[in-house]
């Protein structure tokens, strides 16, 4: 049984979240908090599996509670916001980075199209985060814990000792994603000349929050990915809702609306396989936290075509699941933490041949 707190400034709000989600009969709401000072007394109280968390609050709003809440007895907190406006957007990814572990937008009411899809995906979130492990945050930045004893020194040592041409980095991530693309990020050296091409899974309508917060938090060029774009040097380019990103003959962003890949659209997997197909030694992979099997396969692919590979490592993974089943399959050159894979891709930049 998944034990729910739900936090929401309206009663009727979390009445109806609360009918949603004891439709199933695994899950069931042990709380209701209408505050978030009520929210956080409430989580030590109750020690719920997993938080339900409205971004706009009155006094202290979703941001401040997810803080407080993952500083003295941290939970899995899903943002769940129906809130666009672009000031609340960033409260929900400055709660990511305090240590939400996803967000999805309230589910549209009975009649709308989308709304036993939009209830179906809350309920399974719901379900599949509460078994996400989840640490202490003491006011320390997103992703800043510690690092494994056996991962690479901060040196040049880490480098493939030839010199090679890499054209383009390819970057995927699922649950805990956000938060770690902005530590990689914010890492990279102002001279950064390498093209990143993201795959996030995130639920949509949330792509365009995310780049835009990661433009200003980071410093860098982030756009949504467009089709038949050549990917520029030092530019980040991230998956738009619902269509699979990859790289086509030309070198260029190829926009694909087919099925879903490992039940998910993007698919890193896509990303990934164009890069073993066609762009072999010249790329390099790197695949972050997430739960299940998306881009391992193909990131061991890559590595097989010549590529460089990197995955997260496990302690500052949110779920190791993805990195980790690249890792064990032998796709994995090199496994680290968010910190040195920007030193590493500063490193790769900078070495590259003119």
């Amino acid at each position: 049984m998944v034990r729910i707190l739900i936090v929401d400034d309206s009663p009727a709000m979390c009445g109806w979240l609360a009918m949603l989600l004891e439709a199933d009969p695994q899950c069931k709401v042990v709380g209701k908090a209408f505050t978030g000072k009520d929210a956080v007394e409430m989580a030590e109280k109750l020690r719920p599996d997993v938080i339900t968390m409205d971004i706009v609050m009155p006094g202290m709003d979703g941001f401040d509670a997810t803080r407080s809440i993952m500083a003295s007895s941290p939970r899995p907190i899903v943002i769940v916001s129906s809130n666009w406006d672009p000031d609340q957007v960033e409260l929900t990814f400055k709660a990511i980075e305090a240590g939400a572990v996803t967000c999805l937008r309230k589910p549209a009411g009975p009649g709308n199209p989308s709304h036993e899809a939009e209830v179906a995906a809350l309920v399974a979130t719901v379900k599949s985060m509460s078994e996400v492990r989840v640490v202490t945050r003491k006011r320390k930045a997103a992703g800043a814990r510690a690092t494994s004893a056996a991962d690479p020194p901060a040196d040049p040592a880490w480098m493939e000792p030839e010199q090679r041409r890499i054209d383009l980095v390819g970057i995927g991530a699922s649950t805990g994603g956000p938060a770690v693309l902005k530590v990689i990020l914010s890492g990279l050296s102002a001279g950064f000349s390498l093209p990143i091409v993201i795959v996030q899974h995130i639920a949509q309508g949330f792509v365009h929050g995310m780049v835009e917060w990661l433009s200003v938090t980071t410093s860098r060029r982030v756009e949504v990915a467009r089709q038949g774009v050549v990917p520029a040097g030092g530019t980040v380019y991230v998956a738009p809702d619902d269509c699979h990103l990859a790289i086509d003959s030309l070198g260029r962003l190829d926009l694909v609306s087919s099925v879903p890949v490992n039940n998910v659209r993007p698919s890193v997997s896509v990303l990934f396989d164009s890069l073993a197909r066609r762009s072999g030694a010249g790329a390099v992979g790197v695949l972050l936290t997430g739960m299940g099997v998306d881009g391992a396969q193909e990131l061991k692919a890559m590595r097989d075509a010549g590529a460089l590979t990197v995955v997260q490592d496990r302690e500052s993974s949110v779920v190791w699941g993805m990195p980790g089943t690249a890792a064990q399959i032998g796709g994995a050159a090199h496994v680290m933490a968010p910190e040195k894979i920007a030193a590493f891709l500063n490193g790769l930049s900078a070495s590259r041949p003119r």
